[in-house]
């Protein structure tokens, strides 16, 4: 299944909904519907967020699914209840990230060929720890954006960047989970991108501290939480994920990659995440950028220039779906 959060026209509310054909299923509304019309009570239980369904999200996902075979096939937007229709079409909605307010987002820097080329600008050569310890930094969870939303270009940058990443989030609270366990709480993938401000980003990392200021004004996931088991057929021989990302900055394609780089695995960085604290519901762990996944390894020369205001950058990760955003 896909599942989002989004809000109405006029309304500031966040709702939890799924993706049915071309609409989305508003999950309460659902609920209360399959209550009225075919007298199941149980799916009124289901929470009111993706946030919240994560924290218990064995049992919620298959109410979840539940649910969605009970709705009708066709005409599901004539379907209403209190006069609040079930289910609205795409264009009817603004998506927001699936958990848009996570306790925390963890980054991760597991792409070989971006670390490598990432570290040759700096006139480094690759870390032999690097091949061991999946490496993280923290970004800001007060600073999320959605599908479709307009992100502030930051103040006191003149190379704003995009990075090309997909993400996991995180079901159900846990500490020190080792890897031959870390595939149950994986709740679902997500396309993510961690703006980045290079010049910033440069300035603290000259003093061996950061990424932080450089990261920490903007970062997108979505367009949906899309569920492992949409993606089973998606793994290849090798037991990595086998979906191309693709960026393109004005229509003009930048950036092309694929999942199956990944050099640590998600189980990975899940247990080290986990080590020594607990990972909550609805956090986020991002992949890093894939090779040839920003400005910053391509050049500047090479791609137009650095991310400007008017610009619409647009990530599409097979199967997982498109996020898109313009810079204001």
């Amino acid at each position: 299944m896909k599942f989002a959060t989004y809000t109405l026209e006029g309304s500031i509310q966040p709702r939890f909904g799924f993706k049915k054909d071309k609409y989305i299923v508003d999950v309460l509304h659902a609920a209360i519907w399959a209550n009225e019309s075919k007298g199941n009570s149980s799916f009124l239980e289901i929470p009111s967020t993706l946030k919240m369904a994560l924290d218990n999200w064995g049992t919620n996902f298959v109410k979840l699914k539940e649910l969605a075979d009970c709705l009708p096939d066709i005409n599901i937007q004539s379907h209403s209840v209190g006069e609040k229709p079930i289910a609205f079409l795409m264009n009817e909605v603004q998506l927001l990230a699936p958990v848009p307010d996570p306790q925390s987002f963890r980054d991760f820097y597991a792409f070989e060929q971006h670390v490598r080329a990432a570290r040759k600008l700096r006139g480094l050569e690759m870390h032999p720890d690097w091949f061991r310890i999946p490496i993280f930094y923290f970004s800001n969870p007060a600073a999320i954006y959605g599908h479709g939303s307009e992100i502030p270009y930051p103040r006191k940058t003149n190379e704003l960047d995009f990075e090309l990443e997909f993400a996991v989030i995180i079901a159900g609270a846990g500490s020190d989970i080792p890897s031959k366990h870390a595939d149950r709480h994986i709740a679902g993938y997500t396309i993510c991108n961690d703006w980045s401000a290079r010049d910033l980003q440069r300035e603290e990392m000259a003093m061996s501290l950061g990424p932080a200021k450089g990261k920490d004004f903007a970062t997108s996931f979505g367009p949906y939480m899309v569920t492992p088991d949409e993606l089973e057929d998606a793994w290849d021989e090798n037991g990595k994920l086998n979906l191309r990302m693709t960026c393109h900055v004005n229509g003009t394609l930048i950036s092309d990659g694929n999942t199956n780089d990944l050099y640590h695995p998600f189980k990975d960085m899940i247990e080290r995440a986990s080590m020594n604290t607990k990972l909550l519901s609805g956090d986020y762990l991002g992949s890093g950028t894939v090779g040839t996944g920003c400005i910053l390894e391509l050049r500047p020369e090479n791609t137009g220039g650095w991310i400007k205001k008017g610009d619409v950058v647009t990530l599409e990760v097979k199967r997982l779906g498109v996020l898109e955003n313009k810079i204001v």
